[in-house]
């Protein structure tokens, strides 16, 4: 059998103790963004986009992950943030700010937006039609990990973050029992 000198006894759980500390704040990490970019958005019925220009900037930087949800055209006026699309049921939009509003000869709301940054108005109003939602809430930097993969790999990734947090969740779980377990025999080899 071989002696532990009592500094290696020592040092061992503090490495164990710091070990276990950023192993779960790699978790929380990874929680926080799955949340913030996958859960949460889906629950509320929202849709995460990410800003790729620096038309909104200085607030809303490229990278910043925004998230908007649908919203009744009555509901949206000046200041309000909104994403649509640049051509009525074409893919590619446009989160821009709302400068004013105006109204079209059937009566629908008409909106005029521009970037933040930009020092005009955007050419075209927007129709309620092309109106994806309003923005909800943004996350800088967050935008470039969800443009960096595509949705198969994102649904992989929170298998994978799942199948993890299981996989720890057992190793901790068998640990408690294996600790508990040297607790009762050095109990039984005491008395």
């Amino acid at each position: 059998m071989t002696a532990i000198a009592p500094a290696d006894r020592t040092r061992r759980p503090a490495l164990r103790w710091v070990g276990q500390a950023l192993a779960w704040a790699v978790i929380l990490v990874a929680v926080f963004v799955i949340a913030v970019a996958v859960l949460i958005p889906r629950i509320g019925g929202a849709t995460p986009y990410t800003i790729l220009t620096g038309s909104m900037q200085p607030k809303y930087a490229p990278g910043t992950l925004v998230v908007v949800k649908p919203v009744d055209a009555s509901a949206i006026g000046v200041g309000t943030v909104i994403t649509y699309q640049l051509r009525s049921g074409e893919p590619t939009v446009v989160t821009h700010r709302v400068v004013g509003v105006s109204y079209a000869a059937n009566g629908e709301p008409e909106f005029i937006t521009q970037g933040d940054a930009n020092d005009a108005a955007d050419l075209e109003p927007v129709k309620p039609v092309q109106v994806r939602g309003a923005l909800w809430y943004a996350v800088p930097k967050l935008g470039w990990a969800s443009t960096a993969v595509d949705q198969d790999q994102r649904n992989a990734a929170v298998y994978a973050v799942a199948g993890g947090l299981g996989l720890y969740a057992v190793s901790m779980f068998a640990g408690s029992l294996r600790d508990l377990a040297r607790r009762r025999v050095r109990t039984a080899g005491d008395a």
